[in-house]
């Protein structure tokens, strides 16, 4: 009886192990990414006409983008498996909110601005992606 449960522990660990590799592999170690989107996001925001909604937008924008960084360092240091999944899927809904905020700030039709909104939508689009499929392969 206590070999058997020797080897339930053992086996909880492993999935533990397991989901220590899967944060440390460089596949998704996405913690400069993260950071890196939300410097890019405060540069957009900067270059944006000053107008009332652009400020609110820009500032929602720039809560959203922040914390999806801050959100996945704490989840690379998380301990336990419920708690990685539970600040996994924080990040994949701050990083939706960032691509809802892009999609609404006015860019007055300048084509640099534009390019530049579609480029962080994709990225924003791009970690949503790679933290369903950590939590895909977590669960």
């Amino acid at each position: 009886m206590v070999i058997f449960a020797n080897s339930k522990y053992e086996a909880r660990n492993a999935k533990q192990y397991r989901m220590t590799k899967i944060q440390n592999s460089k596949q998704y170690d996405l913690e400069n990414r993260t950071l890196e989107f939300a410097k890019n996001v405060r540069a957009f925001v900067k270059k944006l006409p000053n107008t009332i909604g652009n400020i609110e937008d820009g500032k929602q924008l720039i809560n959203a983008s922040g914390s999806v960084g801050a959100n996945y360092i704490e989840a690379n240091e998380a301990l336990s498996k419920k708690d990685f999944i539970m600040r996994i899927k924080i990040c994949r809904k701050e990083a939706k909110e960032s691509r809802y905020w892009l999609k609404l700030i006015d860019t007055q039709d300048k084509l640099e601005l534009e390019k530049e909104r579609n480029n962080l939508i994709n990225e924003s689009t791009e970690l949503m992606n790679i933290f369903g499929s950590i939590l895909r392969k977590s669960e």
